[in-house]
């Protein structure tokens, strides 16, 4: 077995194929975990970051303002569209003959366009800032303290970088 990135692209108003997703989601997913291996945290135990990439699964869905904000509302209280949502599931890995699905990425393909406009880079390289965003949410990473928006910020910048996704 191997990692996995289930993809579902629910929008119309972004052309992108579920092959460039996968390739974009799977190439940061490895930059993620050498990232991991390489400086590890507090947050990801080297087991889970051995069997994320033995057998983990993550998911992500391209939506739009509308599906978002609605998801928005619902989990988080927020009526309002925003650019990415993240969903963790689990990081202790169960059975061992089993995949593991750590969470769920949901990210605004309008607003990933938006910002691509406001910070002057490509939609491509935007997708892959929330795709990576979105994961380390899911591992349990956060920006609440300045300590912890310098370790998660700067995790972000080194995989995008590590990626060839650079401003």
């Amino acid at each position: 077995m191997t990692f996995k990135l289930t993809v579902s692209n629910q929008q119309k108003s972004l052309s992108v194929s579920e092959e460039f997703l996968q390739k974009m989601g799977k190439k940061l997913i490895k930059k993620l975990i050498d990232n991991l291996a390489n400086s590890p945290s507090k947050q990801v135990s080297k087991k889970c970051l051995a069997e994320l990439s033995r057998r983990g699964i993550i998911s992500l869905s391209l939506v739009n303002n509308s599906q978002i904000r609605k998801l928005n509302k619902r989990f988080c209280k927020k009526d309002k569209a925003t650019d990415v949502l993240s969903f963790p599931l689990t990081l202790v890995p169960t059975n061992d003959k089993f995949p593991f699905e750590l969470g769920e990425i949901i990210i605004s393909a309008e607003k990933a366009v938006q910002q691509a406009k406001m910070y002057g880079h490509s939609v491509e390289r935007e997708l892959a800032f929330l795709f990576v965003h979105g994961c380390l949410h899911i591992l349990g990473f956060d920006h609440k303290t300045k300590k912890e928006e310098k370790d998660m910020f700067g995790r972000q910048a080194q995989i995008l970088d590590a990626a060839g996704f650079k401003r």
